[in-house]
């Protein structure tokens, strides 16, 4: 799904999406429409400027989320700013890529972002991965420590899942950690999805914010 308020540019994103073998399920120029628009659409992929007319890109991660827990949002901004793209990530963004990105980047950053990794326009996850250790550094105010689930008992990973983890946190791609392991992307995949359930996260941004706060970046 595309969202951008601006129809030449919305309708010439949709069309390179198509011509690259998406299927594009829906287009919207408002934030509101987005988001009721995407609860019947139900897109895997939302494809959302950070500047809308009625409402904040921010405020419809917040709707898309609510309404689609699931689904993985790539901001494609105009806005390079640092405040802006730790706005987006901490709403619950996937990956954030500014309007100048090649085409070839941009259907790149689309295909990363449905396989489940975060995608940054270069310098930017530096800047992200910063913020979460700034983060991590700040105590939580005496709640249950990020090392335990819901309900309290810290979840068991396999040795292979800590190490996929530890090289997720270090801001290696798919690919990399593939490669760094031997082993293949799909496994890769695999490892992070069931990390991810066993942590009860749902993406990778929240990923790595668990990793750097468990000291497994270094």
């Amino acid at each position: 799904m595309v969202v951008d308020d601006h129809p030449m540019w919305r309708e010439g994103v949709a069309r390179d999406l198509t011509e690259a073998g998406h299927l594009v399920v829906a287009t919207s120029g408002e934030g509101r429409q987005a988001v009721r628009v995407a609860a019947a659409a139900r897109p895997d992929v939302v494809v959302l400027d950070l500047q809308l007319p009625d409402i904040s890109g921010v405020e419809v991660i917040h709707g898309l989320r609510a309404a689609l827990p699931e689904v993985r949002i790539l901001m494609l901004s105009a806005s390079g700013e640092h405040q802006h793209v730790l706005d987006a990530v901490k709403a619950g963004a996937t990956g954030y890529l500014v309007k100048s990105a090649a085409p070839a980047e941009f259907l790149d950053a689309v295909r990363r972002t449905a396989a489940g990794e975060t995608v940054f326009t270069p310098g930017l996850a530096g800047l992200v991965l910063g913020e979460y250790r700034r983060l991590a550094a700040v105590p939580s105010g005496g709640g249950a420590g990020a090392s335990e689930t819901a309900g309290g008992v810290a979840p068991r990973l396999t040795d292979r899942e800590t190490e996929v983890l530890r090289l997720v946190a270090k801001g290696l791609s798919y690919k990399q950690i593939a490669e760094r392991l031997g082993v293949s992307h799909r496994t890769v995949q695999n490892h992070v999805q069931n990390t991810l359930g066993k942590l009860q996260l749902h993406n990778r941004v929240e990923l790595t914010r668990y990793a750097i706060e468990q000291g497994l970046d270094g």
